[in-house]
């Protein structure tokens, strides 16, 4: 009898771990970005972003509708190619994937929304279009701030800060940099500049001669490119070696450390960028945060990598306040509540845009960025 008394409490246990297993409920996670292309620095940036959040989370063996939820990734290469990006996102639908994070491009961003929303998975993408969130789906959350945005931010600092009277604009096709150049050239003229011309080129370019000549020509003070910094980079070398010793202007995109790497001496206090929320280090949780990102995977993130982790554990977050694992309900949750992030706070409107955001603008010194001013 006493040898069974000893035993009894093991048994338990065991019989508690395998009720613990069986109540364990996969979650999947997939993140859709560039993985390959120009702008594959960026993708495989926004996919440490949400790994970095997916495995503290599973540290914390999170609680949902009475199991504990596992959170697996699933990262696909949309090569920021919207055809692509469509396939990815009815391979993520097929693969019961429920929450997605990215696209990182607007021009992904616009037809995979639809494809998402038909499917009832909750997308969150830093896509910056107006038209993303236009089109009303409850579960299309853009977690960064808009071109309208940024493009004011961007056009009221050339304005009262550098005194900018006459602007050049250059973009490159893409539905983000249209969106942004559109919206700075409207911002623009309004705060009383002049724009002296509007040049397009494409996101595969790398001969920007012809066009920068043309805006020289033209006297420009300065100039916004609507873009990325696969382009914009040796876009500021060539502007030097034409001469053009004029500030490029450009969104979120401009602000990464590609462009120094890309651009080298080239790039510094002559680029001026935009980007979304506040400066991360000087954030309650950013410097932890960064800490906690160069120890896994040995590299300062890149732009977007703070918004991503934010995201996820918003979502995290919005699954446990509604008790529930359905895209449907969290994206209700995630209308009604708020997060604070390591990037700022995040809360969104009826159309899935943040209803307060902080947008800071940049420069390069050293080759790092510098911020300068917060609007």
């Amino acid at each position: 009898m006493p040898s069974t008394m000893k035993l009894a409490p093991l048994a338990l246990a065991a019989l508690f771990a395998v009720h613990a297993n069986a109540a364990e409920q996969v979650v999947k996670i997939g993140v859709s970005g560039p993985l390959s292309g120009a702008n594959a620095f960026a993708g495989k940036d926004n996919e440490n972003g949400v790994r970095l959040a997916v495995e503290e989370l599973n540290a914390q063996k999170l609680q949902v509708g009475g199991n504990t939820i596992r959170f697996e990734l699933q990262s696909e290469d949309d090569g920021g190619d919207p055809k692509q990006g469509v396939n990815v996102a009815q391979k993520f639908a097929d693969a019961g994937v429920k929450f997605v994070l990215g696209p990182y491009n607007s021009g992904v961003a616009i037809p995979a929304s639809r494809v998402y929303n038909d499917n009832g998975i909750l997308m969150s993408t830093v896509g910056t279009n107006p038209k993303i969130t236009q089109a009303g789906y409850p579960t299309v959350f853009r977690i960064v701030a808009s071109d309208t945005q940024v493009g004011a931010s961007v056009a009221s600092y050339a304005a009262k800060e550098l005194k900018v009277k006459n602007v050049g604009v250059i973009d490159d096709r893409t539905a983000f940099g249209q969106g942004i150049a559109m919206e700075f050239k409207r911002q623009a003229q309004s705060a009383g500049m002049k724009v002296a011309g509007h040049e397009f080129t494409t996101d595969k370019a790398s001969d920007f001669a012809a066009i920068l000549t043309a805006l020289k020509a033209k006297r420009v003070d300065a100039v916004f490119y609507g873009g990325y910094a696969p382009q914009a980079a040796p876009m500021a070398r060539q502007m030097k070696q034409l001469g053009l010793n004029v500030p490029l202007l450009g969104g979120d995109t401009l602000c990464s450390p590609e462009m120094a790497k890309l651009g080298g001496p080239a790039v510094g206090e002559n680029v001026r960028c935009a980007q979304a929320g506040a400066i991360v280090a000087k954030q309650p949780g950013g410097p932890a945060f960064l800490a906690a990102y160069k120890q896994r995977f040995k590299r300062e993130p890149d732009v977007y990598a703070p918004s991503f982790y934010d995201q996820t554990k918003f979502i995290a977050q919005a699954m446990k306040s509604a008790n529930s694992l359905d895209p449907a309900k969290v994206g209700q949750a995630m209308h009604s509540i708020s997060y604070q992030g390591v990037v700022g706070n995040y809360g969104y409107d009826p159309k899935g845009n943040l209803k307060k955001t902080a947008v800071t603008v940049y420069t390069f010194k050293n080759g790092v960025l510098s911020p300068l001013a917060s609007y």
